[in-house]
Order: C-alpha cells, then sequence, then structure tokens
C-alpha cells in the first residue's frame, strides 16, 4: 500500500513538472511574441535603413540615371513631405494645450529648468568637441588640396561677406519676437551683406550705371564679390522658412495666459488637444510607412553622392572626431546625467528611442522626428504629456548638442589644417562661440555649416577651408542630428523629474478647480434633460430645483 502510494506521488509529482515545463515554454514563447509586438516598429525601421544602405552601395556601380534616381529617392520625398506638414499644427497643439495646463508660475519654473540644462549641455557638448579635436588632431594640412574641385561647386561661402556673432544674436531676437504671426509660419528673419551701390566699377570689374538696378541679395549669389574693393552693408532680409522660435514663443505666451481665464477658455484648450490627438493618430499612420520612407531617403542620398569612398578617406579622422564625440556624450555623459538626477537605468530610457533615434538619422533633421519622438516619449516611455508638449518643441529648435559638437571639432580642425596655433584665449573663444551659435541654429538639414563661419570668423580662421566639409556633411549631419534628438529627450526626463511636486500640486489644484467651476456653461443636456458635466472623468450632483409660480 505505502509503495503503491509512493509510486503514485511520484507519478503525480512527474506529471506536475511536465506541467510546469510546458507552462514555462508557453511563457516563454509569450515573452518573445510580446517582445516582437512591442518592438516590431523598431525593428521594421532597422531594417529600413540597412536596406537603403545596401540598395544604395549596390547601385552605385551601375552609373544610374538622373531620372532613376529621382525615381530611387522620391518616396523618401513623399515620407519627409508628410513628416514636416505635421510639425507646425503638432507644435502649436502641444505647445498651447501644454502650457495651457499648468499655471504661469510652473510654466517659469519649468522654462527656467529647461534652458539651463539646454545651456549645460550645449557648453558640455562644445567642450568634449574642443578636447577631442585637440588631442586627435584630425587636420592635416595635405588634406586642403586633396579633395576634387567638383565636389566643392555651388558651395555659397564665398558668395557673400559671412554675417558676424552679433548679427546671428540679434536674428535669433528678431525670430523670437515676430511682427506677423501668419508670415513666422512661411518666413524667418535673416541678416545678410550686400555691396553698397557705388559709382564706378565693382570688385569683379562690372560697370555700374546710373540707371543699374539696385543691387539685392539675390544678386550676390550670382557674382563673385571682392571684400577688398567693396564696401559692405547690411540688410534685414526674410527667407523661405518656418520661424519655429517665433511661433513656439506665441504659442508659449497664448497658452500660459489661456490657462489663466478659466472657463472661458475651456473650449479653446480642448480645441487644441483635440489636433494634438488626431495629429498624434496621422503620427500613428505614418509609422507604418517608416521603412519605405527610410530606405528611399537614404539609398538616394548615397547614390547621389559624388565620390563617396574618395571624400571618407581623405577626411577620415575628422569624422571619426565626431563620431566618437557622438558616442561619448550619448553613452557616457547622457547616461550619468539621466541616472545622476533620476537614479534609473538609463539604457532602458535610451533603447526606448531607438525608432525616433533612426528617423532622425535618416532625415538628418530633429523637426522631421518630433512626431515620432512625441508617441514614443509619451505612450512607451511614459513621460508627462504636459512636459513633452513644453520642452520637445522648445528643444527642436534651440537645444542642438551635436551641432554645439560639430562647430567645435570643425572650427579647430580647419584651423590645424591651415597650420594655425591656437592659444588658450582662442580655444575659449572655439567653446564660447560654438555654444552661441548652436543656440541659434535651425533644425534644417546642413543648418551647421552657416553658423560654422560664426567661429571660424572669431578665430581669424580661413575660412574658404570650410568647403571642405561640404562634401561629407550628409553624413555628419546624420549622426550629430541624434545626440540633438536625444538631448531634447533626456531634457524632458529630468525636467519631468525636477518638476514631480509642482506637477502633482498642480493635479490636485486642477482637480478643486474643476470641481468649483461646474455650471451651466460646462454642462450639456442628456436624453432625458439633465445635465451632465462635460469634462470627462468628472461627476456632478443634479439638484432640481423648483421655481414658485407667480400669481401676477
Amino acid at each position: 500500500m505505502a509503495q503503491s502510494q509512493q509510486s503514485f506521488l511520484k507519478q503525480e509529482g512527474g506529471q506536475l513538472s511536465r506541467e510546469d515545463t510546458l507552462l514555462k515554454m508557453a511563457d516563454h514563447r509569450s515573452n518573445w511574441r510580446r517582445a516582437l509586438a512591442d518592438n516590431k516598429l523598431i525593428l521594421i525601421t532597422l531594417s529600413g535603413v540597412l536596406l537603403g544602405v545596401i540598395i544604395g552601395f549596390t547601385f552605385r556601380p551601375l552609373g544610374l540615371s538622373s531620372d532613376s534616381l529621382m525615381l530611387i529617392a522620391y518616396p523618401g520625398e513623399l515620407f519627409m513631405r508628410v513628416l514636416k506638414l505635421m510639425i507646425l499644427p503638432l507644435v502649436i497643439a502641444s505647445l498651447i494645450s501644454g502650457s495651457s495646463s499648468l499655471n504661469a508660475k510652473l510654466n517659469g519654473k519649468i522654462a527656467l529648468r529647461t534652458f539651463v540644462y539646454f545651456l549645460t549641455t550645449s557648453l558640455l557638448n562644445a567642450i568634449l568637441g574642443t578636447i577631442l579635436a585637440l588631442i586627435i588632431h584630425p587636420g592635416n594640412p595635405t588634406a586642403e588640396g586633396a579633395v576634387q574641385p567638383e565636389l566643392l561647386r555651388d558651395t555659397p561661402l564665398n558668395k557673400a561677406k559671412t554675417v558676424s556673432l552679433m548679427d546671428s544674436v540679434l536674428d535669433l531676437g528678431r525670430n523670437i519676437f515676430p511682427d506677423n504671426i501668419f508670415q513666422a509660419a512661411l518666413q524667418q528673419a535673416h541678416t545678410v551683406y550686400v555691396p553698397k551701390e557705388m559709382p564706378g566699377t565693382l570688385g569683379n570689374g562690372t560697370e555700374l550705371s546710373q540707371t543699374s538696378a539696385p543691387v539685392t541679395s539675390s544678386s550676390v549669389n550670382l557674382m563673385e564679390w571682392s571684400e577688398q574693393n567693396v564696401e559692405w552693408t547690411r540688410i534685414v532680409e526674410y527667407r523661405s522658412g518656418t520661424n519655429s522660435l517665433g511661433i513656439v514663443f506665441f504659442c508659449l505666451v497664448f497658452g500660459t495666459l489661456l490657462g489663466t481665464i478659466g472657463r472661458k477658455g475651456y473650449v479653446v484648450v480642448q480645441f487644441f488637444s483635440a489636433i494634438f490627438d488626431v495629429i498624434m493618430k496621422m503620427v500613428t499612420g505614418v509609422m507604418w510607412l517608416t521603412p519605405i520612407g527610410i530606405s528611399s531617403v537614404i539609398a538616394g542620398k548615397i547614390l547621389s553622392v559624388d565620390d563617396v569612398g574618395f571624400v571618407m578617406t581623405q577626411l577620415a579622422w575628422f569624422i571619426f572626431t565626431i563620431a566618437l564625440g557622438v558616442f561619448l556624450y550619448q553613452w557616457i555623459i547622457l547616461q550619468a546625467i539621466y541616472f545622476l538626477f533620476l537614479r534609473k537605468n538609463p539604457f532602458r530610457f535610451y533603447l526606448g528611442l531607438v525608432q525616433p533615434i533612426l528617423t532622425g538619422f535618416a532625415t538628418a533633421s530633429t523637426a522631421a522626428a518630433l512626431p515620432l519622438t512625441f508617441r514614443c516619449m509619451n505612450e512607451r516611455l511614459k513621460i508627462d504629456s504636459r512636459i513633452t508638449r513644453f520642452v520637445l518643441p522648445i528643444g527642436c529648435n534651440i537645444n542642438m548638442d551635436g551641432t554645439a559638437l560639430f562647430i567645435a571639432v570643425a572650427s579647430i580642425f580647419i584651423a590645424q589644417m591651415s597650420n594655425m596655433t591656437l592659444n588658450v584665449g582662442q580655444v575659449v573663444t572655439v567653446v564660447l562661440t560654438s555654444t552661441a551659435a548652436s543656440m541659434s541654429s535651425a533644425s534644417i538639414p546642413s543648418a551647421a555649416l552657416v553658423l560654422l563661419l560664426i567661429a571660424l570668423s572669431a578665430i581669424d580662421a580661413p575660412i574658404n577651408n570650410a568647403t571642405l566639409l561640404f562634401a561629407i556633411d550628409w553624413f555628419v549631419d546624420r549622426i550629430r542630428t541624434t545626440n540633438n534628438l536625444l538631448g531634447d529627450c533626456y531634457a524632458a526626463a529630468v525636467v519631468e523629474h525636477l518638476s514631480r511636486n509642482e506637477l502633482n500640486i498642480s493635479d490636485i489644484d486642477a482637480y478643486y478647480k474643476d470641481d468649483d467651476i461646474t455650471s451651466d456653461d460646462q454642462c450639456e443636456q442628456d436624453v432625458n434633460g439633465k445635465r451632465k458635466l462635460s469634462f470627462p472623468n468628472s461627476v456632478i450632483l443634479n439638484v432640481e430645483v423648483s421655481t414658485p409660480v407667480s400669481n401676477t
């Protein structure tokens, strides 16, 4: 009896262990399926990047015609146009709805923390780039004549006089305070230098008659001017492109004041919140086109470059210095900042941003990747939407960590290539100029090349040698864009942590405020004629009051 009972227990134990094994196998499979389901968009985006690189380098030896190149790049062009289409309504809706949900005092604190963070990280990148350039010494004097002349055609660096750092800072103020909000959606102000109309001859020997048309900046782009024979004058013009800084400033002020007027502004707040939700639904649909668009963009860019291998080998040390600086900043400095403030695993946060990183790398624009960045920060990483709607649009236009690193490395690179020996004062000038110039940069591809001239002028380095970087900027721009994008995301995480107490107090105040302002303006009639509150997740007690009938 005891033996049979023992054998039965052994059999039962064996059955239980087998069931446990099957359950574990099922759990293991479900975990893999869950992981694939959660990361399927990241995987197909990464496959799009790899496919674009393979297509680009596979078709290069075929010598495709311009029509073929255009057709290959056409899906990527449409993808970029759709992303840029959503930027303006997304920025406006996110800033107004985000700032209106917070009081003015809290908005001021968040803004101060955000700007201090942006300034600090930009300065860190400029210092990092300067140190790496001085240690690695990527500038080789023999590289000045190494790049093929045809690679440098149509570069605008010698077409007109370079603007100064003061002009760049003044243009920053002009764009922050636009005089026409509708014009700000289409154009942005910038300073240009044009030659004065003077009797006699111009620098190229062209005769000027009394009836000649006035010289404009468009004519400067068609001629070579000699600074020694021409007197330059400064004018402010408008160029095509969205003035994001002006729109950001207007929306911040508008949203902050909108939140102070109480229930009268509730409909407007809900209007912009609805716009934001609709744009994010559009982003969800566009995300499924990301692999096709990214592969087309990368393949088209690789096929359009004249000689990839020659340029890469001649400027390999410069590219290596930029890539090393980006790697050190993203994998050491950013992770240390995140862990120092939040005391959490920073690499988990980093991995949650893989998809916007790949999109930013492919498009070379932080603004183009902004819709995907919003989605990952809000839905995947669970960062407070009030912070992301506030920080991400501002960082997209001001925080250019990768640009600060690039300008610092490029300035010292060109100085080394020109056999210049920089003293301590010039090195400090490079750091400060790179930081200031990066914060006035636009979130568009290759904007850093124009700002590079400011830093070169500050240390009296020859700006003509900056034309060498045009041949590789298509690649370096994509590397530094990932720095810009990650800087915005980590800023939102740090600012949310520092503002946690204020956000909790704001939630409590909003709860009691919603209780106090219930009135007929916020209530609508249901099918039974009783009042119900139009605020979501709220309850109102319906009290029916009998009105006495007058005898008169």
